[in-house]
């Protein structure tokens, strides 16, 4: 799972991947309330202390884990809000779900599975999105731009959702839809 391998700033020696690796996988499968640090070290392979020295606590291996999603979330929406191009901010925006790679979805399965389990609020985390669109849609002489945005973002989470459950039947033919609906 290379997506775990840079969660923190600092270079993380192979054992503290690997506990960091083992609790994203065991989070995303059985649930964060569900894992204990003793099933997390057993599944790395490394003592239960290592994790504590480590990242003190369960709720520290999370909070690691968090951060990583952060950080690829403004990866990902950094090039929608730098872009000037009101109708490439649309663009970019309805291609973002779909262009997540398969090799991802674990990762990103945690982050949406955590909103329900610990009862984060993500609506923050969305708000650069949300903005571009917004001024996007200001741009481009909508009538209700703000609604619009809020309505593209809500729409687009739960879209990413779906792909990430593999409950979206034909991704390409939304992906289309929405393009056509928005004059792309």
């Amino acid at each position: 799972m290379y997506f775990c391998k840079r969660l923190l700033t600092y270079k993380m020696t192979e054992k503290q991947e690997k506990i960091l690796n083992s609790a994203l996988e065991l989070f995303a499968r059985e649930g964060y309330n569900a894992t204990s640090t003793s099933k997390v070290a057993a599944h790395a392979g490394v003592s239960e202390g290592l994790i504590f020295r480590h990242f003190r606590n369960k709720r520290g291996l999370l909070m690691a884990i968090l951060a990583e999603g952060d950080k690829k979330l403004k990866s990902l929406f950094e090039d929608i809000v730098l872009e000037s191009d009101p109708i490439e901010v649309i663009r970019k925006s309805i291609i973002l779900p779909f262009s997540v790679p398969e090799s991802e979805y674990e990762f990103w399965r945690l982050q949406y599975k955590l909103k329900w389990e610990i009862e984060m609020d993500y609506s923050h985390k969305t708000e650069p999105l949300t903005m571009a669109l917004a001024l996007a849609f200001v741009k481009l002489n909508y009538e209700s731009p703000q609604q619009e945005a809020e309505f593209l973002t809500l729409s687009l989470d739960a879209m990413g959702a779906s792909l990430i459950k593999g409950s979206m039947n034909n991704s390409d033919k939304m992906k289309s839809f929405l393009l056509k609906k928005y004059g792309l």
